[in-house]
């Protein structure tokens, strides 16, 4: 719902630089701003109004004797029921949002208030007398949180933008990570692109006091498949806590409306959401685009649907001001789809509704078939695979049938699977990158995969999935551009309650090869028709590969990879090689290339241009 920046620490010209931290996220929160400034630390808001609209509702936040003081960026669903309770216990509440619970319930329960929690967010509380932050960040990891401490500072806020304005913080490029992004198409780690700045992990908490941060885990998935019910039992348990979740998720003094695509997900968040208007976009071509399915499932159900064809110029023209928005490079082409989405929905609501989160707790991807399709082959003794892989890898032409399935076949599933995306392979990164290290991708996923060792492959799988792909791709472009068009975006599926279900399904109620979501697709078959309920996940189809072999964008990247910034970095070389492959259409190389020109247009905005401006400045 909002947007918040802040730093403990002394400088001079402290209001001044609170108020241009804030500027930098004007977009999180346009209906007004607030500040809270002492002589250690300065708290500054910005608010979208969802909940509590009048100006009683506004941010910081403060209890009885003043000697807290929050802000808050999110909704807390079950706030009523916690107002009910801390009422009982003593505490007088000013307001009817759902943020001044956080700062009852902090005085209540103290650190086990993130235990009560049912939402999603991002806060800190400051304590005046103790001089100590405490902060924390939801389950999932739906909203953002970065922090940096340096030069005697802790800077804190929902976008790492705002720590540029301080006087300081040192920005400084994190080289680091870029060998790790060529490989995931994003930062997989709690590291960001800026040096010393980093994100607070989905599920946890944080103290800062007296220059010492110390940071604890409240919260992790247990994916335990234990259950005695039968299949109808558990389909109504899904359909129990999916429509409890949804009506949660609506609670707001403004209207709600909702994305919707052709595909499961979405069009069961329509439907039990029960809204007056859902939002969808395509492109020109048919293949790329959902917008004829779409309406007719909004016909069906009675709903308005508006949609918009996005422009391959608009596309394009707008993705500098996107990398604004984004702090760091997502090399997901549907995040700028996404983008579109939002703003079209922002000119009819605040609030909408998406269906995010549903292939993580209820094994949605097709790729989580794999460990099940192809068992036989799995059969044949290691070292034969294994030979069969490196001979493959080094004999056979790219692009040849079957070449690619012996690769990852001769590796564990723990060797091969770093999540949805896996663009650069660390040998191609180590032939692109000038200076940097190699990917080390095992690095990465090793102690994620070590938590869940004993577990099956599929929810393995989903619980990498759930710490890398849908923190650092999914919810990061979700919530940064919703935000960027000031629109609040909830996800029902990413409930705790929701999750609690989804972790006692068996293997066999997520997965039965060819099918995904088994479970939540019957249930979703009660009450939506069978064709969107069964309808393979098109997952925003965006046509890159078409448009990099178009003079008009095709010189557009050419023009990038030849750069000072592309010379710095990468062999531009093989950079135009990949390029010129592609427009031959000798190989597919649109992800690896677009990966790599996100990035440079995102380090042109942040570093090669000096400090980033907003782009309702720059478009003056």
């Amino acid at each position: 719902m909002c947007g918040f920046t802040g730093f403990v620490g002394n400088i001079d010209n402290k209001e001044q630089v609170l108020e241009n931290m804030m500027n930098t996220i004007v977009h999180r929160g346009p209906d007004s701003a607030g500040q809270f400034l002492d002589e250690d630390a300065a708290l500054g808001f910005r608010r979208l109004s969802i909940i509590d609209i009048s100006a009683v509702g506004d941010q910081p936040l403060y209890n009885e004797d003043r000697t807290k003081v929050l802000v808050f960026n999110g909704e807390i669903y079950n706030y009523q029921e916690l107002r009910e309770e801390l009422i009982a216990a003593g505490h007088t509440f000013t307001t009817h949002t759902d943020s001044e619970t956080l700062l009852h319930g902090y005085e209540e329960w103290g650190e086990q208030l993130v235990d009560r929690l049912r939402g999603m967010y991002g806060f800190v509380i400051w304590d005046r007398v103790e001089k100590k932050l405490f902060g924390a960040r939801d389950i999932f990891g739906i909203k953002p949180f970065y922090y940096a401490q340096m030069n005697g500072t802790f800077l804190f806020g929902s976008e790492i933008k705002s720590f540029v304005e301080h006087p300081k913080f040192d920005k400084v490029f994190n080289e680091d990570a870029l060998a790790d992004y060529l490989s995931f198409q994003f930062v997989p780690t709690n590291e960001t692109f800026f040096k010393g700045v980093f994100c607070l992990q989905p599920g946890h908490y944080f103290t800062y006091q007296n220059g010492t941060l110390s940071i604890s885990r409240y919260y992790e998935p247990d994916f335990h498949g234990k259950t005695d019910k039968p299949f109808e039992e558990i389909v109504d348990d899904v359909e129990r806590v999916m429509r409890e979740s949804v009506k949660m998720h609506k609670i707001s003094d403004v209207e709600v409306g909702s994305y919707l695509s052709s595909g499961v997900d979405s069009s069961y968040m329509a439907y039990l959401g029960e809204v007056d208007r859902t939002f969808t976009v395509g492109f020109g071509q048919e293949q790329y685009s959902e917008i004829k399915d779409a309406k007719e499932f909004a016909d069906s159900i009675g709903v308005k649907n508006d949609s918009k064809i996005i422009e391959p110029e608009e596309y394009w023209d707008s993705l500098s001001d996107i990398q604004y928005y984004m702090d760091e490079p997502v090399a997901d082409p549907a995040a700028i789809a996404l983008y579109f989405l939002s703003k079209e929905a922002a000119k009819k609501v605040k609030v909408v509704l998406s269906g995010e989160g549903s292939d993580e707790l209820f094994g949605g991807y097709q790729i989580y078939c794999e460990p099940i399709e192809y068992t036989g082959f799995n059969k044949i003794p290691r070292p034969i695979r294994k030979a069969l892989g490196v001979f493959a890898e080094n004999c056979l032409p790219r692009g040849m049938k079957g070449r690619s399935f012996l690769i990852r076949h001769s590796k564990t599933l723990e060797e091969r699977y770093i999540g949805n995306a896996y663009i650069f392979t660390e040998k191609e990164a180590g032939r692109l990158l000038k200076n940097s290290r190699r990917p080390d991708t095992m690095k990465v996923t090793a102690p994620i995969y070590e938590r869940v060792k004993d577990k099956d492959p599929v929810t393995k799988m989903q619980y990498l999935d759930m710490h890398l792909w849908l923190v650092h791709d999914i919810l990061m472009k979700g919530d940064k551009m919703g935000m960027a068009n000031s629109l609040e975006v909830r996800v029902p599926f990413l409930d705790k309650e929701v999750m609690e279900v989804a972790q006692s399904l068996p293997l066999k109620y997520k997965i039965d090869a060819p099918r995904t979501k088994v479970a939540l697709r019957v249930a979703a078959d009660r009450e939506i028709r069978s064709y969107t309920a069964e309808k393979k996940k098109l997952g925003f189809p965006i046509p890159i590969r078409v448009w990099l072999k178009e003079d008009q964008y095709y010189n557009r990247v050419r023009a990038m990879f030849e750069t000072k910034e592309a010379e710095q970095f990468f062999d531009t070389a093989y950079l135009k090689k990949l390029l010129e492959e592609h427009r031959a259409g000798k190989f597919d190389n649109s992800r690896k290339i677009w990966t790599v020109y996100i990035f440079l247009l995102w380090y042109e905005r942040f570093f090669a241009n000096g400090k980033p401006v907003h782009p309702a400045m720059s478009n003056k």
